[in-house]
Formats: C-alpha cells, structure tokens, sequence
C-alpha cells in the first residue's frame, strides 16, 4: 500500500474513532470466544422449528460459512444469485437481534478458479479493541472495514502476493492478534517466495500495511485455510495452524517466525487445531496418512512448553504424539472441545466423542449419510449439529451417547458451524441466515490473551515488510523496536539505509529507487526491477524488499536478456524479469524464430495453468498488447492470452476462439477466430470504464505480419466493470503437452 493510500486509511480511522473505541465483545470469531467451538452462555434453545416460536428470522443470502456477532452487529460472508454478472460476494451487518440489514459491501468476483458457486465458504473476523471487521473472499481479496461500513484498505492478494486460487473456494477466516490481522492462502510471488507455498500474512490492523510474511511448512498439496489457534509460549504470543501442505505448525504471531512444524497427513490439514492445556494439540484430518496407506486420523501432540533457540522450524517426530486414533476421518470439519471431551463429525457423516487425555472413543452416533465441512457447536451442555444434507440437530451428549433433543430439516446443505450470542443460535444454510432461540439474552465470553508490558529493545520491524511501487510513486516505512517477546517498545525515526544483497542470493538484483529519511521513491523513469533494502539503527538491522513494477508506458521485447542457463531439454534458457510475480518456476525466455521470447515451462503438470501479473493492482484505464503464439498441431493446441483489469483475453487453441472471460461463470463470450499452431499473431485488449459504473471489455487478434485492423474482433459489454487490476501474461497446455510464446509486449495508455 502506497504513502497516499496509508494517509486516506488513517484519516478514516481516525473518522470513524476507531483508534480509540471502547473494547466490544461478543461471538467475534467463528470458533467462538475460547477458540474451541464452544460456548459459555447457559440457557440456550433445545428446540428449533422453522416457522415456530423461538425462529425468530431469516435474512435470504447465500453462504456455507459461520456469522460473527460484536456487540449486536451481526456480520456475515455470503454471496447473491446464482449466475452471469449477478453473483457478487458480500459482508454483510445486520442487527443480531431483528436480523435488519444495516450495511453491506458487495464485490464481484475475478479471474478466480472458483466454479459451481463455492462462493461465501468462511467467516469475518472482528476485533475486539476496536470493533473493525475484516474479510478475505474467495479469491483472495482481503478488506477491513469499520463497524459503520467505512472501509479502511483493501489487498488483492492475487495481484499483489501471487495468491492461488481453487475451485472450492473455500478461504476460512482471518484472525486478529493484538495490532495485526492475519491472513491465510498459497501464494506464489516473487524471489525466494516464488515458488508456491502455503504461507500466512499479517497485516496491520488500522493502516493495512503487510507487517510481516511466514512460510512455515513445505510445498502444499491442496488449499489453505485453517485459521490459527492462539497461544502463549514463555511470553511470545504464537499461533498453531494446519497448512496445506499437510503440516501443522506452530509460528511466532508477532514476528512470523517459525517455530516448529509436524508432519501429519499426505494432503492438507484444513480442520482447526483444538489447544488443550498449554502442552497439548489436538489435530484431525481425512488424507492419507504419513506412514500408512489408511486414511484420516485424529492426533494428539505433546508440544514444546520452551520457546526453541537456535535454528527454525524445529521438526517433531512421531515421538511428539501423545496418542493417535484411526477412527476420525474430516476433511474441513474441526474438532469441539468441552472440557477433556472432543466432539467431531467425521465424513460418514457420524459424530464421535474422545476422551483428550486418551484418545479413545467413547461413543458413536450415526447422524447423516456423510459429512465434508461443517463442525458442531458446543453450548450449555448441548451440541448443535448441523450436517452436509441439511438436517440440524440437537443434541444432550454424556459419556455413554447423546441424546436426541430435536432435529430440523433445513432442506438444503449446510457447510458452517453455528455461532451462538445472547441466547441465540445462527446457523447459514444455502438459502438463508437463521436465527432462532430467545429475544433477550446476555452474552457471556471470556478475557482475552493479555499483552505483556514491553521490555528492552532487541530487534526491528520494518512496516511494510514489502512494498510495491510503480515509476514516480513513494512508500513511508515505520521502524519499530521490539522486545524479546516480539512485543513493540516504541517507534523509531533515525535508521540508516542502505540496498542488501542476501549472500545466498543468485541474482543480485537491486530497486531502482532511493531513500530519503524514512520514505523511499521510484523516480519517473525508474526500471522494473527488485530487491531489498537493510535499515539499522543503534546497531540492530532488519529488512524489507520490494519491487519497482510495469505501468503505463511498459514494453518488454526479452532481448536484453542473457541465455546464460540450461533447461533440462538442453536449450539455452533464463528466467523473465524478477518483478513478476511467481513467473520465475512457470517461464522461460528463450530463442524463437530469431528474437528472444518466453515461453511457459512444462516440467510441472501443477502450473500447466499459470497467470502472471507484472503491474499494479491500482492499474486502469490501459492497453495491453503482444505477440503470442502457441505450439502444437491441428489436434492439439494450448492457450495463450493477456489480463487487462481483471478480465483474461485469451486466444483458445482447441476451440479456435477468441474469448474474454472474469470467472469462467460469470463473465464468458467469445467469437470465432481461426488460430494455426506455431503462428505469430498480435493480441490486444482494451476495458473502457463508463460513469454508470459498467464497461465495455474490448480485444483484437490478427496475424503479426498483416497490418492491425481497425475494428475490434469482440467487444463485451459489462453492467459492472471491474474499475481496475493489473496486466498478466497467462498460459494453459492441457496436460503440459504444449507451449506458448509471448513477445513484444506493450502496456499502453488507451484512447
């Protein structure tokens, strides 16, 4: 986020008094005030009846997430209509006790792999010192807002950090730790964080500056969303959390540190992790195990009680396991914990009871015919359960079964765990938010973590970790001291700065712009380029990187770029420019038909799809142009195609088609265009913004040696535009079989 950007986000909060509201309370994460999926209050409903006497409303949004509720605002991530241009996602607030619309943000989705409408999969998290609410949707845009609506920033971390999206959709939560939210996903950025991995950031919670980056595990294997569980560890406050890459970790909140990670599963652990005692992790998942070919297992880890020296993450074996059980098998349904009991659905749609301290099963009982996301609810000694065919049930558990208190048919799938405030359970279903229990009811939570008082200074943060600029545009840097525990002393003005270069670093790569105090600046004409920067001060030293990125007036032909490497076909090779997010594992730049060129790598079927943005988010109102081409024959073609604001203009190999896509189901037409493999041709591509908030998505191809025709091959009108994003270079070789070749390309501004 640039200086300017940082300013407007502080003026509205200080608007809005958010910097100094009294604490709210209230259901402010979807696991509930202990983290654990329980609640405190007593009193609550043994009955719900749609249409009866204690269903007290339904507001009509679509979701399969849990809502969360501060001092009576009620806030809810879903999603509206079912098709086309009319599915947009929303943070809703309404009135926790009327269900009352007060405010919402709506926003349509873009180039996403979300399919079938798994929109609305996750939750809003509030924080409790100031009552902001923050979100990330399903295609990885994050925004904070205030409890009245004010937005305070917003990231397209897909644009800015490389992030991936799946066709699932789902995204879990953020979670607020003292002055940071964090948030969870797989990225493939830049540098050292090119290659993809499941990674958390943490962003400062009034300002939306990226604080700092942690990639605690190894490759991923599927999705991330767990969110972090929250703990003390001799003082630090650390979180624990599965990851997509099959681990659960264990990482420092303040610093993004790595403390210690564990091996659990062959595929990503998505349930949330239950902290039972401060020596305890209770962990389950559904994939394959690590040494065994059986799937899915629920785990308890005696986990480290001292903070590790010396070298991170610290890896745990199989000897950190308390006692392990074969029974549990869940996918994305977590863990409840009530008292030393656990509570979880597994996918045979069962729900079981273990006791913590052994792991055994006490009892069994069959509730549906499967069970893949939602988890149950814990409540003055009653369950609330929903499952994955829409029956809700409640239930009166003991360590012999439970008993069948009442069950409804919400004649429709249910993906989220309920939440409870005031004497009130909410549950989100595919057509609707329900609420039913009592009118009046008091709220009961717990304290949260406390803040040790700061001690000596004994490093620096540099806030933003990483920046992104374009030619002429500034970044303020804050320097701030922290103690031992990660805890902020104060801030500090007199730091030197000077480029660093790591010693391991294979490109020695610097920013092309300057430092003046604390402020750097790209100058008019600064280059594309990347690097890192060392600011010290009273003899501790920190980092930050970032990158000069494309704007208007951008052309790259890849010649002066040297062919010093070796693919293992032997050609001779180099990676495209640093800036470019994530491009560096999916492209070369090679010799083709006498001119240097890229050309997207085939040695790993994961990236045979691959987008690569190379300018800012804040980017509109351009042209972007090149020559593409893909290999192949007349049976078997690749696609090849450009990003201009969020819309992909590709040309389809296959097909034989021109298409301007968003979403593959939300925006999609095209129009015949004859493509030969192994031909040059140039593609361009223009979005025009109109007052009314609509737009015009307009594209042109034609083959490179004919002149450019003057009509556009399609234009397609939009109701509601995407008013900016950044260009990408974008690739598809089914099945890795084919290349494609872009060159000569230009970021132009339109007319």
């Amino acid at each position: 986020m640039k200086a300017t950007r940082f300013l407007t986000s502080l003026f509205l909060a200080l608007l809005a008094g958010v910097l100094s509201a009294d604490p709210v309370s209230g259901w402010l994460n979807w696991r509930g005030p202990l983290q654990t999926g329980m609640s405190l209050e007593t009193g609550l409903p043994e009955k719900w009846e749609l249409g009866g006497a204690n269903d007290l409303w339904t507001y009509d949004v679509i979701g399969g997430g849990t809502p969360v509720i501060a001092d009576g605002r009620l806030y809810a991530f879903g999603f509206y209509g079912e098709k086309g241009e009319d599915v947009q996602e929303t943070l809703l607030c309404l009135d926790a006790v009327t269900g009352k619309k007060i405010w919402e943000a709506r926003y349509s989705d873009y180039i996403s792999d979300v399919v079938y409408n798994r929109y609305g999969i996750g939750a809003p998290v509030v924080d409790g010192e100031t009552g902001n609410v923050y979100l990330q949707f399903s295609n990885g845009h994050c925004v904070g807002y205030t409890r009245d609506g004010e937005k305070l920033w917003e990231h397209s971390m897909m644009e800015e950090l490389g992030r991936l999206t799946f066709p699932n959709g789902r995204t879990g939560a953020p979670s607020v730790s003292e002055n940071l939210v964090i948030f969870h996903c797989v990225t493939a950025n830049w540098g050292t964080t090119g290659p993809a991995q499941d990674r958390f950031y943490a962003y400062d919670k009034i300002s939306g500056e990226l604080v700092w980056a942690s990639s605690p595990g190894t490759r991923p294997v599927d999705s991330a969303f767990c969110d972090p569980v929250f703990g003390e560890l001799e003082g630090r406050r650390v979180f624990y959390a599965g990851t997509g890459c099959g681990n659960v970790v264990c990482v420092n909140a303040r610093t993004g540190e790595p403390v210690w990670r564990f091996a659990l599963s062959l595929g990503g652990v998505a349930s949330n992790v239950l902290l039972y005692g401060k020596d305890k992790l209770i962990a389950i998942h559904g994939n394959e195990n690590v040494e065994s070919s059986n799937q899915g297992r629920l785990v308890c880890l005696n986990i480290p009680t001292k903070y590790p020296e010396g070298e991170k993450p610290v890896v745990l074996g199989k000897e950190s396991e308390a006692w392990r059980n074969d029974e549990y098998s869940a996918f994305t349904s977590s863990p409840t914990l009530v008292g030393n009991r656990v509570y979880q659905t597994i996918a045979t749609g069962s729900l079981l009871c273990a006791d913590a301290d052994t792991g055994k099963t006490l009892w069994s009982e069959k509730l549906g015919p499967d069970q893949l996301h939602a988890s149950p609810l814990a409540g003055d000694g009653k369950l609330y359960v929903p499952m994955h065919n829409g029956e809700f049930y409640i239930l009166k558990p003991s360590d012999k079964g439970a008993e069948h208190l009442g069950a409804t048919d919400l004649k429709t799938v249910c993906l989220g765990q309920p939440a409870i405030w005031a004497g009130k359970v909410y549950v989100m279903t595919k057509n609707g938010l329900h609420c039913f229990g009592k009118k009046d009811g008091k709220y009961v939570g717990a304290d949260p973590l406390p803040t040790p008082a700061p001690g000596e200074i004994t490093e620096l943060q540099i806030v933003p970790t990483e920046f992104t600029l374009s030619a002429g545009q500034s970044q303020e840097f804050k320097v701030y001291g922290l103690d031992k525990n990660g805890v902020r002393v104060k801030q500090i003005e007199d730091v030197k700065w000077e480029t660093f270069i790591p010693p391991t670093a294979m490109v020695k790569a610097t920013v092309d712009a300057t430092f003046e105090g604390n402020t750097i600046k790209a100058g008019p004409n600064a280059k594309l380029s990347a690097g890192a920067f060392k600011g010290t001060a009273s003899g501790l030293s920190a980092t930050t990187r970032g990158r000069v990125v494309a704007g208007v007036g951008y052309a790259e032909d890849f010649e002066s770029i040297a062919l010093a490497m070796k693919n293992p076909e032997g050609e001779d090779v180099n990676f495209p420019p640093l800036p470019w997010l994530g491009a560096r594992i999916k492209w070369y730049v090679l010799e083709r038909d006498s001119s240097k060129v890229i050309t997207n790598r085939l040695d790993n079927i994961l990236f045979q799809r691959t987008m690569n943005f190379f300018g800012g988010a804040e980017m509109k109102d351009y042209t972007v142009e090149a020559d593409v081409m893909t290999d192949g024959n007349r049976r078997t073609m690749s696609t090849v195609g450009l990003v201009n604001q969020r819309y992909l203009i590709t040309l389809v190999g296959n097909a034989q088609i021109l298409e301007v896509s968003s979403n593959h189901e939300r925006v999609k037409e095209s129009v015949k265009f004859a493509i030969k493999p192994n031909t040059w041709y140039r593609l361009k591509t223009a979005v025009e913004s109109k007052a009314d908030g609509s737009g015009v998505v307009r594209a042109k191809a034609w083959p490179r040696e004919l002149a450019e025709p003057d009509a556009w091959t399609i234009e397609v009108p939009v109701r509601r535009v995407h008013p900016n994003g950044a260009p990408a270079v974008f690739a598809f070789s089914p099945q890795a079989l084919k290349r494609v070749y872009i060159d000569n390309l230009k970021v132009l501004p339109s007319k």
